[in-house]
Order: structure tokens, then sequence, then C-alpha cells
């Protein structure tokens, strides 16, 4: 152990030990050097050595403890097991040490067993943070570096983070993120992105001045430091209270995070990303995103073999897409495209979902948007994954054909397509929200339509759909099938309409004892009826 000092070194035994050492001192030393000597043998946990290391740790001769502190952070390097208090309790009285090389050793010894989760518990419930604090405070930057790095690790335990961002430990971590040392420097800001990950430490931290320091790190030339600032502002952003803060504090935020979507860190592009998805829950954020030139690098990213890039741009353009000022911008920087490609996207629900949540806002408010995803292959992707496609995909699809049907000018194409044939197995689902929204879209291709051939051709499936959705007691399905029958009255089609008014004079359309407990919904469904009892009279 070449790292211990000379009170361990072997040599002349009458020599070895100066004349001031106790008795006891004398056999602890004697005995730790036998077990240092076989080392690979020992527990140096059990009753033996962890006594000969406690004589050396309440020993006076700060020699001793220095041999006792080096010991263990030596004998902790590579152990990862739960210990006792027995053991933590002699490495705790180390760092109350004034000498700066014992406190540099206990701290390392400290941060080797705080990777163990039942040991970063224990350290916190013995009271280990108060004495790293103090040395995180310390004028060596080597203790700094060792405390930080202990706090660190202690922080990645859910039971002590709230203990931390309590504790006082945040001032001291906030400033030594501006440490000039990058070691010191990485573990700072390391330990306050372990302290984002609830809401009640993020205020902590917001509270603490945490904030600017980790934006003006995003300037960093080092990747962890960037990768664990971007990360910390991304979990902050979470919170609609800490976005508006940052939009009045924060100018430059979204200038630089953009920037460091260009970054040659893969994992600094994901979180710049992801923080930018963050902040793009707010609208002015989802303008000033595009505004700083956000949009050529997310396209970009889209296009990456990189999975997590690809979910975190995708996710960043989805909450993008939702401003009726972007789609125009969005469609016209090339995002059709690649969106389109990861409509089936393998692997991956999530970016599938979101890939179809950012077409079905595209669609919203713009017929030209609209021709857009029709004429980019969009509507017969999705058409031709839906059936196939996980619960989770098919809702968002059905819902995006649904906002398609609205659309007077691509209700013929949408048929064309043959995007009925879908519809039709859709009212089918077991799942409300798509059974829903697949009835919805077929309600709306049933309205106003200059060519009602395809809807005859598949009068069947549709009489199936109005039938089940009569028969459902909900007030909801209920109405999109009521007015779905009005939608085929009202057409131009002489021999639909009668063939709806025999339906109903049938009673296979039964317009009686229709669900009545929401009072809008029950009004608007019994006028609907109204002008259906009108029509065929």
């Amino acid at each position: 152990m070449g790292a211990c000092c000379s009170c361990l070194s072997r040599g002349d035994q009458d020599s070895t030990y100066p004349p001031l050492l106790a008795e006891n001192e004398r056999e602890a030393i004697t005995s730790l050097l036998q077990y240092l000597e076989n080392r690979s043998d020992v527990d140096f946990f059990s009753n033996g050595p962890l006594r000969a290391l406690s004589t050396l740790v309440y020993s006076d001769n700060v020699d001793l403890q220095r041999s006792a502190a080096l010991a263990f952070a030596e004998i902790t390097e590579n152990y990862t097991e739960p210990v006792s208090r027995d053991v933590l309790e002699p490495i705790l009285i180390l760092l109350q040490s004034s000498d700066q090389e014992v406190q540099r050793a206990a701290c390392a010894a400290l941060g080797n067993m705080a990777v163990n989760d039942v040991n970063k518990v224990l350290i916190v419930e013995m009271g280990g943070l108060e004495p790293l604090i103090r040395q995180m405070m310390s004028s060596n930057i080597e203790v700094q570096c060792n405390a930080v790095g202990c706090i660190t690790n202690l922080a990645t335990q859910d039971r002590n983070k709230i203990k931390i961002a309590t504790s006082g430990a945040l001032i001291p971590l906030t400033k030594l993120a501006k440490s000039p040392d990058l070691r010191v420097q990485r573990n700072a800001t390391g330990a306050l992105l372990n302290m984002t990950h609830s809401l009640a430490n993020r205020q902590e931290l917001v509270n603490a001045g945490s904030v600017p320091v980790l934006v003006q790190l995003l300037s960093s030339q080092d990747a962890d430091v960037q990768y664990y600032c971007t990360t910390a502002l991304s979990n902050i952003a979470v919170d609609e209270t800490n976005r508006k803060k940052l939009a009045t504090t924060e100018p430059k935020l979204v200038s630089q995070l953009v920037q460091l979507m260009d970054s040659t860190s893969p994992r600094v592009q994901c979180q710049a990303t992801l923080a930018l998805r963050n902040l793009a829950s707010d609208a002015n954020y989802q303008l000033e995103i595009v505004r700083a030139g956000g949009l050529p690098n997310l396209v970009t990213l889209l296009q990456s073999t990189h999975q997590p890039l690809v979910l975190a741009a995708v996710a960043c353009i989805r909450n993008i897409s939702i401003h009726p000022l972007n789609e125009a911008l969005i469609i016209d920087a090339g995002f059709l495209k690649p969106l389109v490609s990861l409509v089936d996207y393998p692997d991956s629900v999530e970016i599938q979902c979101h890939t179809v949540s950012t077409l079905r806002n595209l669609a919203a408010s713009s017929e030209r948007n609209r021709l857009a995803l029709l004429e980019a292959g969009a509507v017969k992707k999705c058409k031709d994954l839906v059936l196939k496609a996980p619960i989770s995909v098919q809702s968002e699809i059905s819902a995006c054909f649904a906002i398609l049907a609205l659309a007077d000018d691509l209700k013929l194409k949408l048929l064309d397509l043959g995007l009925i044939d879908v519809l039709i197995p859709l009212t089918f689902s077991e799942n409300g929200e798509v059974c829903g929204n697949a009835a919805a879209a077929l309600a709306n291709l049933c309205s106003r339509i200059s060519d009602y051939s395809k809807i005859k051709s598949n009068l069947q499936g549709i009489s199936s759909f109005i039938t089940r959705f009569l028969e459902s007691g909900n007030s909801t399905f209920e109405h999109i099938a009521v007015w779905t029958m009005l939608q085929l009255l009202e057409s131009d089609d002489e021999m639909l309409s009668s063939s709806v008014k025999q339906l109903i004079q049938s009673g296979k359309f039964n317009l009686n004892d229709l669900t009545n407990d929401d009072f809008n919904s029950g009004d608007e469904i019994s006028h609907l009826i109204q002008q259906i009892l009108e029509l065929i009279k």
C-alpha cells in the first residue's frame, strides 16, 4: 500500500515507531501491516482489522490518523458491499480532522462506500452531510473534489435528496460548479443534476441560485459539464413555474441549447433537445425555438441513426408544432419526409406516437398543410400501419384521421385512398378513444361530399358502427351515431338517404331510449333526432 505514510513502513522493529506511541497503537500498526501483506484474504471490516484501523483513527497522532484514512481509502476503492455503522463511524470521525490529508482520504473512502445504496442512506442517517459540507468549503482542491464526489453519490439515492436539498449543501455546490478545477466542476454539476429529479428539490435549487450557473456552464468546453447542466436544466424546465422564471431571467437559454443540438457529443445533443422539448410546453418557447434557428438542427436529428436522438427530436418538434404559427414553417423546413419515414419506426412506439401527433398538429389549421401531408404519403403510411399498430399508436393515428376528415377539400381524396377500409374495423376497438376517433372520422367523411359511391359501397360497415354506437349507452358515441345518420339523410344521393330511412323505419337504427346522462349532450342529441324525424316523414 504505497500511499500510506511511513508509520506503516516495514523496517527495523525497534526504530519503526516513534517512542511516544502507546502500546495499543504499536500493536495496531503491527497487526495492520500483517493484514495489508495478506490483503486478498482479509476482511478489513471484521473485528481484528477494523479494531486496528479504529485504534489509529482515535489516536492523537496525526500521522496515524493519516495512515488510517489512507488505508480506508485504498481498501474501499473497489468495495461495493453494504457496511455497518461500526465501519462508517471511524471514517466519519476522520472527517472531523483539521488535517487536509486526513480529510482528503476520508472523503475518498466515504465516496467509495457511497456507491452502495444501503451505505448511501446510512451515511446520511449517521450525520455524514454536515462534515462533507464543511469539507466542500475547504481551501484544498483535492478535499473539495472528494467531498463533492461523495455528495454526488449520496444524491443518487431518493431518500437522501430532500435531506441534501435542505442541508445547506446546494449553495456550496453551486459555488463549486464554477471551480477552476474541472474535476470539482464535474462533481458539483453532477450533484446538482442528481438533485433535479423531484419538484421540491428543483425548487430548492432555484432558490439557491443554481440556475444562472447551470446556464452559464452550457458554454463549457467539457462535454461532461455540458451534459450535467443540460440535463439539470431539462429537468428544471419540466415545471411550469420554472419555465416562466427562465423566460424572464435567462434570455440566452434557448439560443445556447439550440447550439448544443449541434454538439459533437450525442448525449449532449440529446439532453439539449430534451430541454428544448420541455421548454416548448409553453407557447412562447414554441415560437422562440423557431426564431432561434432550432428547426434545421431538429430536421438533422430526426434522421439520426441514434434512437435516443431521434426520440428527443421528434418529441421536441411535436411540442413546437402545437403553435399554429409554426405549422407552415415546419413543413417548409423539410420535416415531412423524415416524419413520414418515422411513422412506422421499428422498436419505438413512443417515436411513432410523437410522429403522428406532430402530423396531426401540422394538419390542424391549413388546407395547404393538409395537402402537403397527403402528397408526402403521410396518410397512406398511417393507413397501412394503423390496424397492426399498438393501441397508443392507433389512438394517435385515429385522432389524426378525425382531424383530416374535417377538411372538405380532403374528404374525397381520403375516400379514394381507402381510408374507410381501416376506419370501420377501428370502430370495433375495445379502446374507447380509438373507437370514438375512428367513428368521428367516418362521420366527417359522410358529410357534404359530392360523390357518395364509396360510402354506399361500405354502407353495411357504416350501419354496423351506427347500430353499435346507438346501443352503447355512451352519450358521446350516441351523438356520433345520430350525427352520422343525419349527414347520410341530408346527402344529395337519393339511394343512400332512402337506405338510411329504411334502416330507421325498420328499427335497425333504434332512436328510442338514448342516454341522457349529460344535459348538454342529451339536449344536442334530441335536437339531432328531431331533424332526422323531420327528414323521414
